[in-house]
C-alpha cells in the first residue's frame, strides 16, 4: 500500500534510515558482534508466547524464508523459495511505520519476482510482552499471524500469492545463549530462530493454484538498538537432511574485510552449539552482477567448519543467479536474498540440503 501523504512518505524514510532492518545498506549493520566474554545483563529474559507478539521497542522485524515444492496437473514438480518479512519501527510519539518484502524464486521458470509494502499505522496494537496471543502483523492484507511455532503468512503480488501454515519441529534457538545480545552504547537486541518449519498451503502460480509443501525458517528480532559503523553481512541459514541446521554470519567494515563472525550449529536433539569463530571459513566460488543496479554479489560459496563440535565442508550454490531486491520505495536500498541447494559432508557422512543466504553492503564502497 503506497503512503497517502509525502509527509508521511518523508516520515518513513527518517524512521527507517534510523534502523538496522535486514538488507538496509545505509544502516550498516542487523547482525550484531558476539562477545565471547559473558557480560553481565539486567534484562527480562525471552518469554513464550509473550515475546512472539510486537514489542514497544525501537526495531523490530518477523523474518520467514523457506522452500516449497507442488505437483501440477501434469504432473510436473515446480520449486520455489520464498521470502516474506515485516518489519516495526517506533521513533518518538510518531504513529509505528511497517515495511515489508514479499519474494518468490520460481526454480522451475528460472525467474526471480518479488514486491514491497510500507506505511504508518496509527492505530497498530502493541502488546509489548503483554499478550499471549501470538504473533499478529499485517501490511495492508500481508500478514503474519501465529502462535508457539504454528504459523501462518499470507501475501500476493502480480502472479504469485500464498497461503502458508508452517509448524514448528524444533524449539526456538535463541541466539547466544540467552537470546539477548548487547552492544554497548549502541543498545540491545533480542534474537531468536525457529530453524526448521515444515511447511503446508498454497501457492498461486500464475492465476493456478497448487498445494506446496516444505520447510522454512523464521527469525525474530527486537531491540532498542540504532546502527553501528560497518559496511554490511553475509548470512547463511543451512538446513540438512540429517536433521540439523547451522546459521552463520559474517559482518563486513567499510573495507570488504570481516571484523565479526557468528556460527551456530543445532543438532538432531535442537540443542544449540556455539563454534568458535576462527573455525569457520568460507571461499566464494563466482561471482555474479545485477543488471540493474551493477552491483557485483558473491555467487556461490564453499563453507568449511574444523570445530571440536562439529567437522564440515558445505558447498552452496544459489538455484537462481538473479535473486535480488531493489527496494528503494519501502526502505531505501538494495540487498540479495536468494535460495540456495547445499551439498557436502557432515561428520564424514554426506549430507544435502537447502538454504537462504543474505548479502547486503555490496553497493555502497
Amino acid at each position: 500500500m503506497k503512503i497517502r501523504l509525502c509527509a508521511a512518505l518523508m516520515l518513513l524514510m527518517f524512521t527507517l534510515a534510523g534502523c538496522s532492518f535486514p538488507g538496509v545498506v545505509s544502516t550498516t549493520q542487523q547482525l550484531p558482534e558476539v562477545s565471547e566474554v559473558e557480560q553481565p545483563l539486567k534484562l527480562p529474559p525471552v518469554r513464550f508466547p509473550q515475546d512472539e507478539a510486537a514489542h514497544k521497542d525501537l526495531t523490530e522485524w518477523w523474518y520467514y524464508t523457506g522452500h516449497l515444492q507442488a505437483v501440477d496437473p501434469s504432473g510436473k514438480v515446480r520449486r520455489y523459495g520464498f521470502e516474506l518479512v515485516i518489519f516495526q519501527a517506533l521513533r518518538s510519539d510518531y504513529a509505528p511505520v511497517y515495511a515489508a518484502h514479499f519474494a518468490i524464486s520460481d526454480i522451475t521458470r528460472g525467474e526471480f519476482h518479488y514486491d514491497q509494502r510500507s506505511q504508518p499505522e496509527p492505530h497498530a496494537v502493541i502488546p509489548n510482552g503483554a499478550s499471549t496471543q501470538g504473533i499478529d502483523v499485517h501490511v495492508g492484507d500481508w500478514s503474519i499471524r501465529g502462535l508457539n511455532g504454528e504459523d501462518r503468512l499470507v501475501a500476493a503480488m502480480k502472479d504469485y500469492a500464498v497461503e502458508l501454515v508452517l509448524s514448528a519441529r524444533k524449539p526456538p534457538i535463541l541466539h547466544n545463549g540467552s537470546g539477548i545480545i548487547t552492544y554497548g552504547l549502541a543498545g540491545f537486541s533480542y534474537y531468536y530462530s525457529r530453524t526448521r518449519m515444515a511447511v503446508t498451503g498454497t501457492i498461486t502460480d500464475h492465476g493456478q493454484s497448487l498445494q506446496v509443501s516444505g520447510l522454512a525458517w523464521m527469525d525474530h528480532q527486537w531491540g532498542n538498538f540504532l546502527t553501528l559503523s560497518g559496511s554490511g553481512w553475509d548470512w547463511f541459514s543451512i538446513q540438512l537432511n540429517n536433521d540439523t541446521e547451522l546459521m552463520i554470519y559474517f559482518i563486513r567494515d567499510a573495507n570488504g574485510r570481516v571484523i565479526s563472525t557468528y556460527a551456530s550449529y543445532i543438532d538432531a536433539g535442537a540443542k544449540d552449539h556455539l563454534l568458535s569463530a576462527n573455525s569457520v571459513h568460507t571461499t566464494v566460488l563466482d561471482h555474479w552482477t545485477s543488471p540493474a543496479t551493477k552491483i557485483t554479489y558473491p555467487s556461490g560459496w564453499r563453507l568449511e567448519i574444523a570445530d571440536p563440535q562439529l567437522q564440515a565442508t558445505l558447498t552452496l550454490t544459489p538455484l537462481l543467479r538473479d535473486q535480488e531486491l531493489v527496494v528503494y520505495s519501502s526502505t531505501g536500498n538494495t540487498y540479495w536474498e536468494g535460495a540456495v541447494s547445499i551439498q557436502g559432508q557432515s561428520g564424514g557422512r554426506p549430507v544435502s540440503g537447502e538454504g537462504y543466504v543474505e548479502l547486503t553492503g555490496y553497493g555502497v564502497r
